[in-house]
């Protein structure tokens, strides 16, 4: 889709924690929401301040990083076109527990902090859905959180059979080219 023309509609409607909603859900939230667009390397919102509201990405990247107690950045999420930010804080009404910040250049939608926790009070039939969308979205993540784990094993277990080299700057190389191409052909890796 075209980012210039693009509807706030659009890019909720693309958005996976409100997949779960129902069509009049989401084109009401959709009339509460405006498209905001951030360039690379500029803040959406800070650690420790109310977040303006719930983000969908529509185009770009957003990386959403805590401090650590050394001062160090922790990337706890990256935001990828159909995900979302903001959410957490948005939705137990408290200061963001991270900031956000646009790794290239962006375009979100933005459902108001406020216009959402007005629809969640008066509306019961909203929180449970959304309250369901949310359980989707975490189940989604813990699978994927397994799956990063078993990534994380099985290259450990490659670098241990000497078929591939961590190197220092995250990357990997392949060590032994013949190796990885039968533990590949015969699926075994012990």
């Amino acid at each position: 889709m075209g980012m210039t023309d693009v509807s706030a509609a659009d890019i909720l409607e693309q958005t996976q924690i409100l997949s779960g909603l129902s069509q009049p859900w989401r084109t009401r939230l959709s009339q509460v929401s405006r498209v905001v667009r951030f360039s690379a390397r500029q803040v959406v919102f800070r650690e420790g301040a109310p977040p303006p509201g719930l983000y969908g990405v529509g185009s770009g990247l957003v990386r959403v990083v805590k401090e650590g107690p050394t001062g160090r950045q922790l990337v706890l999420h990256f935001a990828h076109p159909g995900h979302s930010f903001g959410e957490v804080a948005v939705f137990g009404n408290f200061d963001a527990p991270a900031s956000a910040e646009a790794v290239e250049d962006s375009v979100c939608a933005m459902i108001p902090r406020e216009s959402l926790q007005l629809l969640l009070r008066e509306h019961h039939e909203l929180c449970l859905e959304l309250l369901g969308s949310t359980a989707r979205w975490v189940r989604a993540l813990v699978e994927l959180i397994l799956t990063q784990e078993t990534l994380s094993r099985t290259l450990r277990k490659l670098v241990e059979a000497n078929v591939i080299a961590s190197l220092p700057d995250g990357m990997i190389r392949i060590a032994d080219t013949d190796g990885l191409r039968k533990i590949a052909e015969d699926g075994f890796l012990t």
